[in-house]
């Protein structure tokens, strides 16, 4: 299962423990240069319908701590809204959770998810048409939010590759040039290689990076 995280933005935090925001928005390119399309989530929603639930809501996406319930899902023209309610009175996690959302501490929602329908872009981009939602979870890190290798490896810890895109970005965060990066990215080894010493350093470079991304993807 695949996970896309949201700045959570909070409508409501109630003291009931009440909540409701967006678990995702339609028209955003995240780090792993996928956008989720409008009516993505109109067949799960669907589905979950007809077998008289909804998905549950995670602590950090962790299937052995459930914190709440969801009362309400549905898409509309921004993306997927959602309300729920942490249970407050019974669950500790759920209670820590509920303070620090009033408090402003945290603020992502993530949804789990299997993609069932994409479209690939020329430009590296991937449109999800449709998605399975599995699972939402209250998280402390947005995937939006974390660092470009950290991205990777979750793709990769994923059974995924990155996009060149991606894959030129985390090059240029390892300290390549982009002139270096782009070559690396769109033309492969085989076309850097020389016998001159300049080269030759260049190619040893290009090994440590793929060196890197083998230890992100162990890590």
């Amino acid at each position: 299962m695949n996970r896309k995280s949201f700045n959570l933005e909070i409508k409501a935090v109630q003291e009931d423990g009440f909540f409701s925001g967006y678990g995702a928005v339609f028209g955003n390119v995240d780090w792993y240069n996928d956008v989720i399309l409008p009516g993505a989530f109109t067949a799960s929603l669907q589905k979950w319908k007809s077998k008289k639930k909804l998905p549950p809501v995670l602590w950090n996406h962790n299937d052995s701590e459930p914190i709440g319930i969801y009362t309400n899902i549905y898409e509309d023209e921004k993306g997927l809204f959602v309300e729920g309610k942490l249970l407050i009175d019974d669950v500790p996690r759920a209670k820590s959770t509920h303070a620090l959302l009033k408090a402003g501490a945290i603020d992502g929602l993530s949804i789990g998810y299997s993609t069932k329908k994409a479209n690939q872009q020329g430009n590296g981009i991937r449109e999800l048409i449709e998605v399975d939602i599995g699972e939402i979870s209250i998280v402390t890190q947005p995937a939006n939010d974390r660092s470009l290798i950290t991205s990777v490896k979750s793709k990769l810890d994923e059974g995924e590759l990155p996009t060149l895109p991606e894959f030129e970005k985390f090059l240029r965060e390892s300290g390549f040039s982009k002139s270096q990066s782009t070559a690396i990215a769109s033309k492969g080894l085989r076309s850097l290689l020389s016998e001159s010493e300049e080269e030759i350093k260049e190619a040893k470079s290009i090994s440590n990076a793929l060196n890197i991304l083998k230890g992100v993807s162990n890590a």
